[in-house]
């Protein structure tokens, strides 16, 4: 497995190790609070991997003509923080001090609009596929690196989407090991 040398620097919220792509798609955060750290999956177009759609997403220069389904999401303006793609490359679109918009309408604990105060991760993947062990191994080290730089994120505090917007969403989805993430 990879073993990557992350190292995140708290001024920028920028994560030395990972590729920058950057995101037009993010705004200001309305607290210094980062205390959440929600897990994802994407894939595009759906069920295909490696395609640098999903960077096309990001960055809003989707080829809408390339695939039906981007027609449905050409309206779409959203980001993350990172993306682990399938090899266990770790890419980063938004600053960790800036609110991505990966979250949508959802809550945690009570709390609504989770990306005030969260970081998103999107893997490589879909609902119905087993993640990489490079994946696995890369999400570790990163959420690792993440704790150490923002005590608010603890164990309980990271979170599928599926977990802040039940009914609206299913990802990371069952395939996703949570045991192995949290034995790291």
């Amino acid at each position: 497995m990879n073993r990557c040398n992350f190292q995140l620097n708290p001024q920028s919220g920028w994560l030395q190790g990972a590729e920058q792509i950057a995101s037009v798609n993010f705004n200001q955060r309305p607290t210094d609070e980062i205390s959440l750290l929600v897990i994802h999956n994407i894939s595009l177009p759906p069920g295909e991997f490696g395609t640098g759609m999903v960077d096309a997403l990001f960055t809003n220069c989707l080829p809408v003509d390339a695939h039906p389904f981007f027609t449905e999401i050409s309206h779409l303006r959203v980001s993350a923080h990172f993306l682990i793609e399938r090899n266990g490359h770790v890419k980063q679109y938004v600053s960790c001090n800036e609110r991505a918009w990966h979250a949508g309408v959802s809550s945690f604990q009570g709390r609504e609009n989770c990306n005030d105060f969260s970081v998103g991760i999107e893997l490589e993947g879909t609902d119905d596929q087993p993640f990489t062990d490079n994946q696995y191994s890369a999400l570790q080290q990163l959420t690792a690196e993440l704790m150490r730089c923002y005590p608010g994120i603890t164990q309980e505090r990271i979170c599928g989407h599926s977990d802040i917007a039940p009914g609206r969403k299913t990802d990371p989805g069952p395939f996703f090991d949570w045991q192995r993430l949290k034995n790291s």
